[in-house]
């Protein structure tokens, strides 16, 4: 078998579930001596095809599609091998050096933009670690934080999925989350939205909207926002169970990194919405009790204007833009 997600096949990672990136980070690295190396040359098998295969018909094979179609194209990113070398390329040249800096910016052009491509297995991570670590002497703290997120957060949370039958839903979530969004359930929530008011991004948050709004644009939340983003609905739904339901269905219909292990949990700029670490604590610890949350990390707007332009990210994608 080939785990083509991961560069450490998952089995071999780690034999259970891991409950934190501590725990497996050491798993991981122990092994990348192994699994972290060049892959062999593709070459021409020497025996062509005893019959020659038959032509696709393109328009049948389109037709048959079950697409929503509403969903429209994005225009940044192009599918395909050489469109994502380009962007990893251009990631190198031009993003690597603020990585470690300034990926927690959404106003700042930081991160590597790669997602959709490993998403789809056009880009191979292994290819995007090994060329953006000839870079190290050069930019050693974000070549290592890249890493960080694109294997050790990534693989964790593939481990998460892989060893958790329950990896979509509350009950997938570590027995004191689970106490606490329980005991904090009846809470009375300041706002309450349905799907279709978050869908539209029509909440009383500029904020919450715009990356909401970003999403359905560019297929693409910024990282540092779908934390926000996911723990919000929780705060403006009826209980921890459709939050995570509506947070699912938003990540996996309008991201183009959606429907993956890393939409569930991993809270990265790499990778999609957490939404199991940021509803569910997953991979997190517990935190000051409060209402509707429990112990489950807090998160508000006054915490996102200390960490960066509110106002100019809420202008580049509000309705009027």
């Amino acid at each position: 078998q080939v785990d083509a997600h991961n560069i450490v096949p998952c089995w071999v990672a780690s034999p259970k579930q891991e409950y934190s990136a501590r725990t497996i980070r050491g798993k991981i690295h122990a092994q990348l001596p192994e699994f972290l190396t060049e892959f062999p040359p593709v070459v021409r098998h020497p025996h062509p095809p005893s019959c020659p295969a038959e032509p696709i018909a393109w328009e049948a094979c389109y037709s048959s599609l079950q697409v929503d179609h509403t969903v429209k194209e994005v225009e940044w990113a192009t599918p395909g091998t050489a469109a994502g070398m380009a962007v990893l390329k251009s990631f190198i040249a031009e993003r690597l050096k603020s990585f470690s800096s300034h990926r927690n910016d959404p106003n700042k052009a930081a991160l590597s933009n790669l997602s959709p491509w490993l998403h789809f297995g056009q880009v191979s991570t292994q290819r995007a670690i090994l060329e953006v670590q000839k870079h190290r002497r050069s930019y050693k703290d974000s070549v290592d934080a890249f890493v960080e997120e694109a294997v050790v957060r990534r693989e964790l949370a593939e481990n998460f999925c892989y060893y958790n039958e329950n990896y979509d839903s509350v009950q997938g979530a570590y027995d004191w989350a689970q106490t606490t969004l329980k005991v904090h359930a009846k809470d009375k929530r300041p706002y309450l939205y349905s799907l279709q008011e978050l869908e539209q991004g029509t909440t009383h948050d500029p904020l919450w909207n715009a990356a909401q709004l970003q999403m359905v644009q560019e297929g693409k939340m910024h990282g540092f926002l779908r934390m926000y983003w996911a723990k919000k609905i929780l705060e403006w739904t009826h209980s921890p169970e459709e939050a995570l339901q509506f947070a699912i269905y938003l990540n996996d219909r309008y991201e183009l990194d959606g429907r993956d292990p890393n939409g569930y949990l991993t809270p990265v700029s790499l990778c999609p919405a957490g939404c199991l670490w940021s509803i569910c604590g997953i991979h997190d610890q517990g935190w000051a009790e409060r209402p509707i949350f429990g112990k489950i990390r807090y998160m508000n707007y006054a915490g996102c204007k200390r960490k960066f332009d509110v106002e100019q990210f809420e202008r580049r994608y509000s309705p009027t833009h």
